[in-house]
């Protein structure tokens, strides 16, 4: 092998040694600053945090995983949904009732869509294109586009489903087909469970028809380009919703909400948003209080940290769904924020974080009630509760988040 420049050689460029992998180099080059961008976009304060420093470094790691995952297995001509967000890869702030999984497509490819439909509170793929040109500051990820269901697919004897995706239906074919968008380059699977016990996830098997069925060995130049590519991925996303709660803050809408649009940074049509910061001492709670829609397919609220990320929801009893807070005998869902246990059934867990962001949404729904917020003493928290509300002591509250946290470890991450 050909000797490497040294770092002392003069032509050296900066950044150290130069790689015998091209792209190796630029990759560790344009990442080296990614938890200083981070930070630089967080108030002084929280920038001098050891703590969230480090936690400005975990954000960073998962962007790179995600990165990571895309340049091993971004290949339109042989895609495979693999996961995108969950409780580990938290850039893009996930749901916690939702996993994601995406694959990369070929714009005007021909593929192939088959498994088991299982029975998901929700199941849709989304497609997704080329981001808009993005300034300092930009969330916006482009215009909605189509979302495909697989709960409205046909089925077999087996329950098995079969769906071709393509930009015109293929001559002569009669079975399910979505069409897409001629510019769609990935799609985003959202399976959301409510009931975690219960329900079932679909199976997802991607096939591109249009092109051979083997594949060949990568060229060279392909996988020197992924190497390229991840700084730019990775530098996008970690810093990109980071500074949020600042935002909000202000806004003015610390312990309080206000509605979000989210049309243009990846929602879901039919999917409406509330949030607003918490700022809590232990010995404080909010209160959240408000009438359901008379229907709705799905509601949760989260939590999230500082710099956006969702609350550890595995290991915490920090996200709740529809199937998780009943509403009171009078109408009223009211949920309580706190970082000490309440004893309630309807807590959300601050987890340590004594400031971030409450998240709710509602999907599919006859109304779109914005819940107001009280701030309590944690002592005096069921005198703004009604009196048939259920104790849980502490031995109770440990049974429930050891039982999440194996329900939530049973359901398919990859």
């Amino acid at each position: 092998m050909q000797d490497r420049p040294s770092a002392n050689d003069p032509a050296m460029p900066p950044g150290g040694l130069e790689s015998a992998v091209p792209g190796w180099a630029a990759l560790l080059d344009g990442l080296r600053d990614l938890p200083d961008r981070i930070l630089a976009r967080l108030p002084s304060g929280q920038q001098q945090d050891p703590q969230i420093r480090q936690e400005a470094g975990r954000l960073a790691l998962s962007a790179l995983v995600a990165a990571g995952i895309d340049a091993l297995t971004a290949d339109p001509d042989h895609p495979v949904f693999l996961p995108q967000l969950n409780n580990y890869i938290t850039v893009g702030q996930p749901n916690a009732d939702t996993n994601y999984r995406s694959a990369k497509i070929a714009p005007g490819g021909v593929y192939r869509l088959r498994g088991r439909r299982g029975s998901m509170n929700q199941a849709v793929i989304a497609e997704s294109g080329p981001r808009p040109p993005q300034v300092e500051g930009s969330v916006n990820l482009g215009k909605p586009r189509p979302v495909h269901d697989l709960n409205a697919l046909t089925l077999d004897e087996a329950g098995r489903y079969d769906v071709i995706l393509s930009t015109a239906r293929p001559e002569g074919y009669t079975g399910d087909w979505w069409a897409l968008d001629p510019t769609t380059n990935a799609l985003l699977v959202r399976l959301v469970g409510a009931d975690w016990r219960m329900e079932v996830e679909p199976t997802l098997s991607i096939d591109r028809l249009d092109v051979p069925a083997a594949r060949p060995r990568p060229d060279a130049a392909v996988l020197e380009a992924r190497l390229r590519a991840m700084p730019a991925a990775a530098g996008f996303i970690a810093p990109l919703l980071v500074d949020r709660p600042q935002k909000l803050r202000a806004e003015g809408y610390v312990n309080r909400l206000k509605d979000v649009d989210f049309s243009q940074m990846g929602g879901l049509a039919g999917q409406f948003y509330y949030e607003g910061l918490y700022e809590l001492r232990d010995d404080e709670a909010l209160i959240i209080e408000t009438t359901l829609p008379e229907r709705h397919l799905y509601r949760s609220l989260i939590l999230t940290n500082e710099i956006y990320e969702t609350t550890d929801w595995y290991n915490n009893h920090s996200s709740l769904n529809g199937a998780q807070a009943k509403a009171d005998a009078d109408g009223v869902l009211r949920v309580v924020v706190s970082a000490r246990d309440p004893g309630v059934p309807n807590w959300l867990d601050t987890a340590g974080y004594p400031t971030g962001v409450i998240q709710g949404r509602w999907v599919d729904c006859s109304a779109k009630p914005l819940p107001g917020v009280r701030k309590v003493a944690l002592a005096e928290v069921r005198q703004f509760l009604p009196a048939a509300t259920a104790m849980v002591s502490p031995v109770e509250r440990a049974a429930l988040v050891r039982e999440r946290r194996a329900l939530l470890q049973q359901r398919p991450l990859w």
